[in-house]
Order: C-alpha cells, then structure tokens, then sequence
C-alpha cells in the first residue's frame, strides 16, 4: 500500500446552515481537512425534514437539522461519515430511514445505521487512489429502542443503530457487600427477581455476587469497578472487522461512546479500553472514539491507534430549529414554548451545561499517515468552537495552533505511555519511536 493520509474529527451536532463563501475562519480548517485522502466525521444529527416521530426518549435535545446542512458538512472535505450515536433514532425509524435517504442522495459513504441489525452493522468502503478504506461504525451510548433489529425467516429487521452493548460489575469489599444487603432488605429492590427465583423461573445469583435491581456487586477483596463490552456485540463487530480486513486495505472502526466508570468524563469506562483493543486484535487499524464532547487520551496499542475521543468538530445545540412536546414537559414548561426559552431554561440563561465548560468548546483534528499498511506518524491539529461567541454564532471550528490544548492532550495521554511533542503549534506522535519504547517497557 502506498502512502494514504488521514483526518478523522469529532461530533458534528450541526444546526445552522454556513453563511455563502463559509464562515470566518472555514477556509483554513477546510485546507486542513482538504489535504488528506481520506477525511471522516461523526454525524451526530439526524437529517430530515420532519419524516420521522420524535421518539420517547432522545440523546438530550432531539436532534433534527435540515439536510441540506449535509451539504454544509460536505463543504469540509468529508468523505467519510459514522451515524451511530445516542441521537440516531431521536426521530424514530422514520428518521434514521429519512437520514438514511439524505446520506445516499449526495453519495455520502456512512456505516453505524441500516434498515436492519446487518445493514447497520457491516462495514462500508471508500475508495481512494492507493487504498480501499473500511469503516465500521457502533454506538454503545443509546436507548435500547434504537438498536436496529435482526432479519428472522418470518419477519424483517428493525431499523436502527448498530449497538455496542456492556454490563458493569460493582466489585466491592466484605463491609461494603454487607451494606448493599442491608439495602436489598429495606428497599426491597430485589422483590420480583427473588419472587422469579422462589417460583422456578430464574435461577438464584451465584455465591458472592448480588444484584441490586439492575446492578450487579461482587465480594472481592477490594472496591473496583469493572465495565465489560457484551459477547455478543463484541463477536458480530469482530466478524465484520475480520470481513473488512479481506475487502479492504485499512480497516477504521468508530464508536460512540460517553460513558466513564468513575465521574471523571475525560477518562474512558474499561468497556471502551477492552473493545477497542479487541477491534485491532481482530483486525482494525485505528479506532476512533466519540461521544463525551470532549478529549480523552490517546493509546498506541500493538503500533496502532486509539483515540478515545476527539471532542466535538461542530457543537451547535442551542440553535436547533424544533423540539418536540416531550422536551418542555420534561421541563415542565408551557407546551407553547418555543426552543429559545427552552434553551434560556436548560442552560440557566447560559450560567450553566456545556456552554461554561472550556474543554467542550476546545478540541484536536487527528491526522495520520499510513504506509506499507502501518500508521507512521499522527498530527494533532488544534481548534476552538468559539465558547465566549454569543449563541447564533458560536459551535463552528476554527484553527487555533493553541499549544496548551496540546499539553492538556498530552497528560490525557501519558497514562497510555504515549508520549506527544508539539512543534509550531501541531502535535505529533511518531509511531515507530511509540511502539519501540512500549516494547521496550514490557
């Protein structure tokens, strides 16, 4: 394989179509992505024109942005698209068919949702002058009605998303384990399953381990908290890793994944550290992560990479267009409402939420070379969202060569033993020098 580039960003929750020409400061973040063959995003919006119910449950805000703003995306350089994300199915499945729709009227190439469990699980191609790329896409971050459905020989499939499941397990010592017990016996949160158990229908937890409604404590020795991917996700993406790595040059596989196992949210839940190094066991080249709306650490694991996320590229939530009856009852406001009070209300008139947390509005653009089928070197491009813009300008990236988002980038990553310098405003990693001290170190 000759040498192929590659730039991979964040969430993009898109609202706002782009002035004529584009923003200021488009230009310079287009040139950037521009220069590399092959150039992903996660698309984290549904896109139609209310052909789909907003559902029970969203991802936050209902997330619905008129679909030429897909044109708008596409005016990046983007070729390459995830869509499997906690608002995927925001609109039902009439909204991920109608994205669906969109996505393929301008020949956009996404993998993450399908008009079934196999349609969003297998991997798509982009073909570029030295390499046919494959990407599989997952979310673990949904509400189970999103997932998309498996064909049976009696009935068809359920659109959705392709789902990474996972269990936590609570592992906690003897006094601790002795305080969940008192618990279960004055709340009486175990009532149906232990009913289930009397009666035949269950079998009773195994010795050491008990549940508390849906969670799971296990005696141990010490307080731990242990995340797991679910087998049976876990071997159907493998498969379609080890399917792609016969078809293709290069395999990506994306997740979208917000969960942490403590309540620091820059540090990845075991489940995600797990996954993905199984993907590269499997067959994967790197693996990019999405989901918190912020920067996580970066792991080079068997000279491959891990982002475990990239932040967000474009974050325009408060200038959504409609939300639906659900969202101002969940408020308890007027039904009249309309989003900008809406949006006053959530944010506590901007004085709370995302819009005064300074690491979602700061972010990286990873790009990287591959060569003779290995990644070579990573270049780390630094952006700002515009946190101190007011609300109907601000969300849009601009290039910064902010070399302190570098450094916070690069203590996210130490714990990795990944090491980034930074030159002029852009980071690097090269990977030879990452995987000699790592080999050496074990």
């Amino acid at each position: 394989m000759k040498k192929t580039t590659f730039i991979a960003t964040g969430d993009a929750f898109i609202t706002r179509r782009f002035p004529e020409g584009g923003y200021e400061g488009f230009e310079a973040v287009r040139d950037c992505i521009m220069k590399h063959d092959v150039k992903f995003s996660n698309l984290e919006m549904t896109f139609h024109n209310q052909e789909g119910y907003p559902a029970a449950f969203s991802g936050g805000t209902w997330a619905m942005a008129d679909p030429r703003t897909l044109d708008d995306m596409r005016s990046f350089g983007f070729n390459l698209y995830n869509t499997a994300n906690n608002h995927s199915c925001d609109y039902s499945h009439g909204g991920v068919l109608a994205t669906i729709r969109h996505l393929n009227e301008r020949d956009m190439i996404f993998a993450g949702t399908g008009k079934d469990l196999a349609d969003a699980s297998r991997p798509c191609y982009l073909e570029t002058k030295h390499a046919r790329v494959a990407l599989i896409a997952a979310s673990a971050t949904f509400h189970e009605s999103g997932m998309a459905g498996g064909q049976s020989a009696d009935m068809p499939g359920r659109p959705g998303l392709n789902p990474l499941r996972f269990e936590t397990v609570y592992h906690v010592c003897r006094e601790n384990f002795e305080q969940v017990k008192n618990l279960v016996q004055v709340t009486k949160v175990n009532a149906e399953m232990e009913n289930s158990v009397k009666n035949g229908y269950q079998n009773p937890p195994r010795e050491g381990t008990l549940p508390f409604g849906k969670h799971m404590f296990v005696l141990d020795d010490k307080d731990w908290i242990e995340s797991r991917p679910n087998e049976t996700d876990m071997v159907r993406i493998e498969g379609e890793i080890r399917e792609a790595r016969k078809q293709a040059d290069v395999v990506l596989v994306s997740l979208h994944a917000h969960e942490s196992d403590t309540e620091n949210m820059k540090l990845a839940a075991m489940f995600m550290e797990t996954f993905s190094r199984r993907c590269i066991d499997a067959g994967a080249d790197v693996m990019i992560g999405h989901g918190p709306h912020e920067l996580r650490g970066i792991e080079i694991y068997k000279g491959k990479p891990i982002f475990y996320s990239l932040g967000n590229f474009l974050f325009e939530t408060e200038t959504v267009g409609l939300q639906p009856y659900d969202a101002y009852l969940n408020k308890k406001m007027p039904l009249d409402t309309k989003v900008g009070t809406y949006m006053d209300a959530r944010s506590k008139n901007g004085t709370s939420g995302y819009g005064v947390l300074p690491e979602i509005w700061q972010s990286v653009m990873a790009g990287w070379t591959m060569e003779d089928g290995k990644v070579t070197e990573i270049r780390l491009y630094p952006i700002s969202l515009g946190m101190e813009r007011v609300r109907s300008q601000k969300g849009v990236p601009v290039m910064t060569g902010d070399e302190n988002v570098l450094q916070y980038l690069a203590g996210l990553s130490k714990p990795y033993g990944t090491t980034i310098t930074i030159e002029n405003g852009v980071g690097h990693i090269t990977l030879m020098t990452q995987t000699k001290c790592q080999e050496e170190e074990t």
